[in-house]
Order: C-alpha cells, then structure tokens, then sequence
C-alpha cells in the first residue's frame, strides 16, 4: 500500500475538494448549468414550503436536484467528446444529443411532478 493513498476523513474531505472544484467548473463553463442552479435555489425552497407531508417535499425537491445532476454528467461528457474528437462525429454528437435528452427528460419530470402535487390543490 502507497504511503500517498488517503484514507478515512482525509480521503472523504479530498473527495468533497474535487466535488466542489467540479461544481465551480460546470458553474463558470456552462450557462445552462448556471441557469438550473438559480431556477434550483428558487424551487427547492418552494418545494419545501409547498409539499404536504415528507413524501411530497421530497418529490418536488429531488428532480430538480437530479437535473443538476444530469446537467453535470451531460457537461463532463461534452467536455470528454470535445477534447477526444474536436471535428464533428457522428457518435460524438450523438453522446451529445443523448446526454442533453437526459436533461431534458429530468426536467420533464420536474414539470409532471409538480403539476401532479400541486394543480389538484388549485382545481
């Protein structure tokens, strides 16, 4: 075994070091990125207000928390395909294409869960 390796808390905070320079990456580099943050920082708290109960707040807090995700799966594959093939390729803009459709499809989901919560309670 390496003297170099981390282990115990110092391997979990290095983890958490390479996380956070990860967010900040995606944060300045990506626009959309930038744009789900502030529209997360807006509904999660809205979420946590609106739901009734654990089950819902759950539910309107976590989709928009996995588009973030995606979006910085989506991002790291994008950057990946630019740096390994900088001309056009069919695959890579399909690993594109279909990175930014998983995006979407979360979103899709952000909008059906929350109108499933709460325009019943309008109606």
């Amino acid at each position: 075994m390496a003297s170099t390796e981390r282990r115990g808390p110092r391997q979990i905070y290095a983890a958490f070091l390479w996380s956070m320079k990860g967010l900040k990456a995606c944060f300045r580099h990506e626009a959309s990125f930038r744009l789900e943050v502030f529209l997360a920082v807006a509904v999660v708290p809205l979420g946590l207000w609106l739901g009734h109960g654990a089950v819902e707040k759950i539910v309107l807090i976590t989709f928009p928390i996995l588009v973030l995700s995606a979006e910085l799966l989506n991002s790291a594959i994008e950057a990946v395909v630019d740096k390994v093939s900088p001309e056009f390729h069919e695959l890579a803009g399909r690993a594109k294409d279909m990175g930014s459709a998983a995006v979407f499809l979360l979103m899709m989901m952000v909008l059906v869960s929350w109108a499933l919560i709460l325009v019943p309670r309008f109606l």
